[in-house]
């Protein structure tokens, strides 16, 4: 069965239906889904929802397009919850220069204080990088993630910027992306990873595969994108699907 290793069932979008969403993506062969904060009150959600549901588990974290409310409130928050026991990962965060809601300043600073969360909490790291690649890479490499790893979310970069993270030890998640007609170059650096280093994620509920496009995304599409993964590797759809569903259990060390 697959693992959604990136979805936002805490968001708005599914807030009247996320049972029937979860109940979905078990009838189509979804085992497991996390479920990604990108702030505070998205990260209690993920808490609560992963408390409840057997099949979910939570990652807590300021995205960095909220980083300007990024205080040592938010940290004691974060800590707190991340000793609830089915936290497993600090995420969603990172660095995001496309609209600069907020500052590089304050996304540099939330990105690098929640880095070091991660690490005292022996928790890997999901991170988003738009644009900021160079910043990205350098402050990881001034920080120096812990042996728990981590994620690049969401991987939509170059072989070189996909060599750089490989070396580094973390793994690469692609979504619904690799299924656009534009996104050949993608798919060509999609073909080139290792699948020891892949994981297969939604974003739901943004980045919903071909043919689905511009409708609400959902875990049980995570199978399209494996599928079109497989495709891109000219691997076995289930030797695709065992190596991704490891890769996620190995990463945030799940049963």
């Amino acid at each position: 069965m697959w693992i959604d290793s990136h979805t936002h069932l805490n968001d708005q979008a599914f807030q009247e239906d996320y049972p029937i969403a979860i109940q979905t993506a078990m009838n189509s062969g979804v085992s497991t889904m996390m479920v990604v904060g990108y702030d505070l009150e998205s990260s209690r959600r993920a808490v609560d929802l992963a408390s409840r549901y057997p099949m979910l588990w939570a990652a807590v974290g300021v995205h960095p397009q909220d980083a300007r409310t990024w205080n040592q409130d938010a940290l004691r928050t974060l800590e707190d919850l991340l000793k609830e026991p089915k936290v497993v990962a600090v995420g969603e965060i990172g660095l995001d220069y496309h609209y600069l809601d907020s500052s590089k300043e304050d996304q540099q600073g939330a990105f690098r204080e929640q880095i070091q969360l991660a690490n005292e909490y022996h928790k890997p790291v999901i991170i988003h990088n738009r644009e900021a690649h160079q910043d990205t890479y350098s402050l990881l490499n001034q920080e120096r993630i812990g042996p728990a790893g981590g994620v690049m979310h969401c991987f939509s970069g170059s072989r070189e910027t996909a060599s750089q993270f490989l070396k580094m030890g973390l793994y690469l998640s692609f979504t619904g992306v690799i299924t656009f007609t534009n996104a050949e170059k993608l798919r060509n650096v999609a073909a080139e990873i290792p699948l020891d280093r892949l994981l297969v994620e939604t974003d739901c509920p943004y980045m919903s595969p071909y043919p689905f496009r511009g409708r609400r995304n959902e875990p049980f599409r995570v199978a399209l994108v494996g599928e079109k993964l497989a495709e891109i590797k000219q691997l076995p759809v289930e030797e695709v699907m065992q190596a991704t569903t490891a890769n996620a259990r190995t990463l945030f060390q799940i049963e």
